[in-house]
């Protein structure tokens, strides 16, 4: 490959890695680090080995679905539920993140990656 030509992909998993670092990052600086990390699985996933694209698939999942449970969660704390649902939200979270970490530097892809659970 000649430099200038084409963007380089990551066959290793560090991109991906780095996503999952983002993410938790984003537990602790209000989100932005986890935006930052939606565009990059959403940049990289074309083109990537089939092993990583399930990575990215899964990352781009943990965002808007972890999202979405936020979201519910948030606007239902006034009946004191949300509580429960942000607290799921949290354990569900940090569970995908350190899962699909762990599996990405082992070089494995993500069993199931369209999953709603872990």
């Amino acid at each position: 490959m000649t430099e200038g030509t084409t963007m380089e992909r990551d066959d290793g998993g560090s991109i991906a890695r780095a996503i999952y670092i983002l993410y938790l990052a984003g537990l602790l600086v209000g989100g932005i680090t986890s935006i930052i990390g939606l565009v990059m699985a959403y940049v990289y996933r074309d083109g990537a080995p089939h092993w990583l694209r399930t990575h990215y698939h899964y990352q781009i999942r943990t965002f808007w679905i972890g999202l979405l449970y936020a979201f519910i969660g948030g606007i239902t704390t006034f009946i004191f539920v949300g509580w429960f649902i942000l607290v799921f939200w949290l354990f569900w979270y940090i569970i995908r993140c350190v899962k699909g970490l762990k599996l990405a530097s082992e070089g494995s892809a993500v069993p199931n990656a369209a999953t709603w659970l872990f």
